[in-house]
Order: C-alpha cells, then sequence, then structure tokens
C-alpha cells in the first residue's frame, strides 16, 4: 500500500516539510495498520521540528490522529478490523494517509464521537486528564491558573475544570481569546497583553494565590506563575510555547512558600496500555456526557501543514487545529 505523508529531513523552519510517498508493510505483532481519516496539530511538533526536542531525521511528524482500523497484527486484542480508532502516542508519525504503528496506546473510538473531534482532542485531552487526575490532587474549590487558555489544551481544560467544580483562571492575548475561554467555563480570563496578570491573579485570590499553576507557555510566563503561587502551590510547567524555561534555583522554591515544580509529559502517564486506556474512556465518558465539546477552529489539508505549523507559532489559532486527509 503506497501512501502520502509529509516529512522533514532537516531540523528548521516550517518550510522543512517535504511530501513522501511511501509503501507500508504488514502489521507486526503489537502492531495495527490505521488509515486516518484525521490528524491532531500540536506544539509538540513544533518542538520537534525546530530541534528543541531532538529527534532522528528524516522523520514524519504528528502525535495525534484518528481513523479506521485495516489490519492487525499478532497479539493485539483491544482492535479489529474495521474499528473506529484514535490515539495519541508515540514516535511520531500521523502527519500521513496511513501508518503501521505500535497498538498499545490506540484507542477504540466511540459511535458518538467524530474522527475530527477524535483528532482534536487525544493529545490535548489526555493531556488535561493527567494535570487535573494525575498529577497533584485538586477537589472542587481549588483554584487553577491556566496560561494559554483559548487554545485546544486550554479549553478543555476550561470545561473539565467547570465540570468538577474547579476555579478555573485563564490568561490569553486578547479580549477575544479571553471570553472564549470564559464561554468554556474559566471563572476569569486575564488579557495579558494589556494587564499585569500575575498582579491580577493575586487580587482576584484575595492576595493568596493559586493552588495549583499550569503553563505550557515557558519561558515567558514561568516567573509570574511562581509568584502567583500560594504557600505549597505546586507549579506544572507542561510545554514551551515561548522558549524553555531557564534553570531555577532550588532555593528559589523555598523563598517563595516551600512551593513544589514538576515538568510532566503525556507519555509518561500514558506509557502503561491499560492506564491509557482508562484515561482515554475518562475523556470520552467527559464528551459524550456533554461536559467537554471539543472547538475545531482551523482547518488545513495535510499537504499545506507549514501553513498549519505558521498559524499556531504566530498564536493566531483558537482551540484545536486539524489536518484533513
Amino acid at each position: 500500500m503506497n501512501v502520502k505523508s509529509m516529512v522533514i529531513d532537516a531540523h528548521g523552519g516550517p518550510e522543512q516539510f517535504k511530501p513522501l510517498t511511501t509503501e507500508l508493510n504488514a502489521p507486526g505483532p503489537g502492531e495495527v495498520l490505521i488509515r486516518h481519516k484525521a490528524i491532531g496539530l500540536n506544539f509538540i511538533d513544533v518542538y520537534q521540528r525546530t530541534g528543541l526536542y531532538p529527534m532522528a531525521l528524516p522523520h514524519v511528524l504528528g502525535m495525534e490522529a484518528a481513523g479506521v482500523i485495516e489490519a492487525v497484527g499478532e497479539g493485539v486484542t483491544h482492535l479489529k478490523v474495521g474499528d473506529r480508532a484514535a490515539y495519541a502516542a508515540t514516535p511520531p508519525g500521523a502527519y500521513a494517509e496511513a501508518r503501521v504503528m505500535p497498538a498499545a496506546q490506540v484507542c477504540p473510538l466511540p459511535d458518538g464521537i467524530s474522527f475530527e473531534e477524535g483528532a482534536a482532542m487525544m493529545l490535548k485531552g489526555l493531556t488535561v486528564n493527567y494535570l487535573f487526575r494525575r498529577t497533584t490532587p485538586i477537589k472542587a474549590g481549588d483554584t487553577v491558573l491556566f496560561h494559554a487558555a483559548a487554545g485546544g489544551v486550554g479549553l478543555i481544560a476550561c470545561q473539565w475544570a467547570r465540570s468538577e467544580g474547579i476555579t478555573l483562571i485563564g490568561t490569553a492575548g486578547t479580549d477575544e481569546k479571553c471570553q472564549l475561554a470564559l464561554d468554556h467555563g474559566a471563572a476569569h480570563c486575564i488579557n495579558y497583553r494589556t494587564e499585569d496578570w500575575a498582579a491580577r491573579v493575586r487580587e482576584l485570590t484575595g492576595g493568596k494565590g493559586v493552588d495549583v499553576v499550569m503553563d505550557a507557555v515557558g519561558k515567558d510566563t514561568f516567573e509570574g506563575s511562581i509568584d502567583s503561587l500560594k504557600p505549597l502551590g505546586m507549579m506544572i510547567s507542561f510545554g514551551n510555547a515561548s522558549g524553555p524555561v531557564d534553570p531555577v534555583p532550588l532555593t528559589l522554591l523555598a523563598g517563595k512558600g516551600s512551593l513544589k515544580i514538576t515538568r510532566p509529559t503525556l507519555f509518561t502517564h500514558i506509557a502503561d496500555h491499560e492506564t491509557c486506556q482508562q484515561m482515554a474512556r475518562k475523556l470520552f465518558d467527559k464528551v459524550l456526557a456533554g461536559d467537554v465539546t471539543i472547538r475545531i477552529d482551523q482547518r488545513f489539508p495535510l499537504e499545506d501543514v507549514a501553513e498549519a505549523h505558521r498559524a499556531l507559532e504566530a498564536r493566531k489559532t483558537t482551540g484545536s487545529t486539524i489536518l484533513t486527509v
């Protein structure tokens, strides 16, 4: 089977993407062949393209997609030919019409969720799952600061927080993006271009600070995020959209109130097959119950992936972005 994909053979800008046609082999033990119906776009794809997260080249990028299982390798029992499925998984390779890949993190997709929603929600939704359920205890009544609240992860996080009685304070770069976050469940949203957002967080919390910060922006927001935490608070740094965070002396955490800090990745949390499947079922339940709606605001043909990357890096996107096959 010949399939088209988009590959890079050098790290750099979006212009590095090139079309490639390859022949797929049958899936081996523990693998499936999935034909994609829609593909997700994420900031980790940018990190890999630029070399912030180095990888062997040439390589097809892309960490999530949804489609139909066309062949199943020996030992795969949770999927069969014809099943609808979606995944967020390593290794990269989703920017393709179809692929052969390990089956463990490929999840059966319920009929009530479209392929486009599946492609737009797996990496982002599973990320929200581990942020709220697996990183530090968060309960109803707690307050969370979430940066980039109008993005793909952010809009899911706003809804997730609202569904569990958690107060979410968001930040975003325009008044329109702030309103989008508010419409999706944020209790407050601060325009970081027009306000001192760290001071505003202190004001909104009566000077106490928040229980948890969830920060995928990185370098630009790190200092203010630390200053927004209450004593014993937890800083979750889970991305680097503005660049990697500079080294931090541990004494800083002591001086700011015995703070905690962690730098998790989704792929650690979903490495175990059954854990991944359980996390996906929880996410699907949230969507099927109407607690979380997956907003897709940008669609690009697969061959226009360079333009999709430019829009994402320029912060011109809201909600999720998908590539169509």
